[in-house]
């Protein structure tokens, strides 16, 4: 009989536990697979938004948004696209019911265990799918499934994630850049412009230069290298914003360093002042790209 079995309800960044179904099964099979299932939810970042494992008679799936993860255990016959309907009914009813801040300040595990009550209808809801089908939408996942279908994960995979082989985690680092960051705000969009406005700056500079240096052999080219230093650096600073990386964080104080160092050799032909308004906005900006954190992908299907 295909059913859905056990569920559970992570916290991203750390697999701190949320919330799971409560169940009664003895089965060996099961509980060495939801063993598995806890080594996996430690390990959800460095995984895509989407992923399915077989395991013997039964199959893990889970999805990822919103830096919370969702994962529950079926029968090996168990369809995909119920499987993933299933998931998505948690996730929308978890974001409805509780708010990220409450969600990033947990400390206990389980510290939202009253959601299993949801967790226990809808698992019965899934495991009689002639009452089902006339309240979800199947089409709208299978469609989604066939342009995007989960990532299969294999046993090595999960030999990775249990501590027996690291062979395997350099077939991840490719995912982690795709990773999308949290919303931007006003203080981001203000960073950017005052930075794009600092890169410009420099590179006018920069040009005026090169133009100083062709009608006088005397001046020192090196001022041109700092001025277009400053421009890659501050254009460099707004990709870091935009777009997740691995080592963002340093790589931004390396460019914020990079920024203070050509003002530092930009000494004699800058005054205080703009020495100040460079190195600040080189500050904001990094300050924004360290509280634009990385988030698990928000699943774009509509059921």
């Amino acid at each position: 009989m295909s059913m859905v079995l056990f569920a559970s309800v992570v916290r991203v960044r750390d697999g701190l536990p949320l919330s799971a179904s409560t169940d009664y099964e003895q089965d060996k099979g099961l509980q060495e697979t939801k063993k598995h299932l806890k080594g996996l939810s430690k390990k959800l970042s460095q995984f895509p938004d989407r992923c399915s494992l077989k395991t013997g008679q039964y199959n893990v799936n889970f999805t990822s948004s919103l830096g919370v993860g969702y994962l529950m255990v079926c029968t090996e016959n168990y369809p995909n696209v119920l499987a993933f309907c299933f998931l998505d009914e948690l996730q929308r009813e978890f974001i409805v019911t509780y708010d990220t801040k409450r969600i990033n300040s947990a400390v206990r595990p389980y510290s939202f265990i009253e959601f299993d009550n949801f967790i226990q209808k809808t698992k019965q809801r899934y495991n009689s799918p002639r009452s089902l089908s006339t309240k979800i939408n199947l089409a709208d996942m299978q469609t989604e499934i066939k342009l995007r279908p989960p990532y299969q994960l294999s046993p090595e995979d999960l030999g990775s994630i249990n501590g027996f082989s690291h062979s395997t985690t350099s077939k991840y680092k490719g995912i982690a850049p795709n990773q999308m960051l949290e919303p931007v705000t006003l203080s981001g969009i203000v960073a950017c412009v005052l930075s794009v406005l600092c890169s410009a700056l420099n590179l006018l500079r920069g040009v005026h230069a090169i133009e100083s240096i062709l009608q006088n052999e005397d001046e020192d080219f090196n001022y041109v290298i700092a001025f277009f230093l400053g421009t890659a650096a501050c254009l460099y600073q707004c990709y870091l914003f935009a777009y997740f990386s691995v080592w963002r964080n340093i790589k931004s104080f390396l460019a914020f360093a990079l920024i203070c160092l050509c003002n530092m050799y930009l000494y004699e032909l800058r005054n205080v002042w703009q020495i100040l308004f460079h190195v600040t906005v080189g500050a904001f900006i990094t300050l924004q790209i360290r509280l634009r954190q990385p988030q698990g992908k928000a699943p774009d299907y509509n059921v």
